[in-house]
């Protein structure tokens, strides 16, 4: 009585296989796919921030616990040098008036400029103490970088040499420039630093009630300023005319990057927790709409809206050797 029973079952099921395998492969398609993993070579410690020559589709990347600097072809999708002999380097910008590489070094305080075709050094700016993130300003032919217990110094590009200094009242982590002002985390003060980049005089500041504000962006088409806590894990959303919140949502945990696509209104925040979020904009809602796994340590990240990608950093460990994971998004 089973054998016949078993028969009918075994045949339907080799139907059922037939025609699956008839079937074209579906895959589960979210706002971000992983398109290559681009090996750094022999790299150990920490990764910090990373910065763009997108005409040559150069990528670099402060790697600070290894002292150096990684340079990666994006088109062909390979490292093709590494820069050696640097003091922990945390922050790195292109110029492209100048064709010019600037590093900033934590360790001697130092900012480093580097030719953007050759990279041989090509001066060395002393800042004290801490030298952090970089940020250029092409329409005020400036560079910006945070250092020090509590500064950020104005570098001429066309002189090489700095030109002003900004006091601060703590260590300035992430900043952004939007026209004539710079809006910079200070979580040792819990407060949000605006700051005029002409005069260099602090025209006001905001307290923040939540810890550990060290990313930011800029949403210039809303007006908005949006942070990343890490205590707790939240993305909070400013009004970049007087501070005023907008939203907060729970985010992953330790937030070290976060970017605005605005051809997609998404977020995509870059977390240590190991994991990439996504938030949809809609309006002053922010939606949560995937949660990317990437790998633990993986906290630093850069948009590129010219080539259409997030490149995350990802340090060696148990998810394998130091990588840039470079993420397309979908649609």
């Amino acid at each position: 009585m089973w054998k016949p029973l078993r028969a009918i079952m075994t045949m339907l099921t080799g139907l059922a296989l037939l025609s699956s395998a008839a079937l074209p492969a579906r895959s589960e398609e979210g706002p971000l796919q992983l398109d290559a993993k681009i090996p750094l070579g022999d790299v150990r410690g920490r990764i910090d921030h990373m910065a763009v020559d997108w005409k040559r589709q150069r990528l670099f990347v402060a790697e600070l616990g290894n002292d150096t600097v990684a340079v990666v072809d994006l088109a062909n999708q390979k490292l093709i040098r590494t820069i050696p002999g640097l003091n922990e380097p945390q922050g790195v910008g292109y110029e492209p008036s100048t064709d010019m590489l600037f590093i900033a070094n934590a360790r001697d305080g130092s900012v480093r400029l580097l030719d953007g075709s050759k990279y041989k050094t090509a001066g060395q700016i002393a800042l004290g103490s801490d030298a952090d993130n970089v940020r250029i300003d092409a329409a005020a032919n400036r560079v910006f970088v945070g250092f020090g217990d509590g500064g950020l110094a104005a570098l001429d590009p066309s002189i090489r040499a700095k030109v002003q200094r900004m006091p601060l009242k703590a260590h300035p982590e992430s900043f952004q420039i939007v026209q004539d002002r710079i809006f910079v985390n200070l979580p040792d003060k819990h407060a949000i630093a605006v700051v005029d980049s002409a005069s260099g005089k602090q025209l006001a500041t905001w307290p923040m009630t939540k810890d550990g504000n060290f990313a930011m962006t800029i949403d210039r088409d809303r007006g908005r300023i949006l942070v990343g806590f890490r205590n707790p894990a939240e993305l909070g959303v400013f009004a970049i005319a007087d501070g005023h919140s907008i939203a907060n949502v729970e985010t992953c945990g330790d937030v070290d990057d976060l970017f605005v696509d605005a051809k997609r209104s998404r977020v995509y925040v870059s977390c240590g927790a190991g994991y990439v979020d996504v938030f949809e904009v809609d309006g002053t809602t922010y939606r949560r709409s995937a949660r990317i796994p990437t790998a633990a340590g993986a906290r630093t990240s850069l948009f590129v809206p010219e080539l259409d990608r997030l490149l995350v950093a990802v340090r060696a460990g148990p998810a394998g050797s130091a990588a840039i994971w470079m993420f397309k998004p979908l649609p």
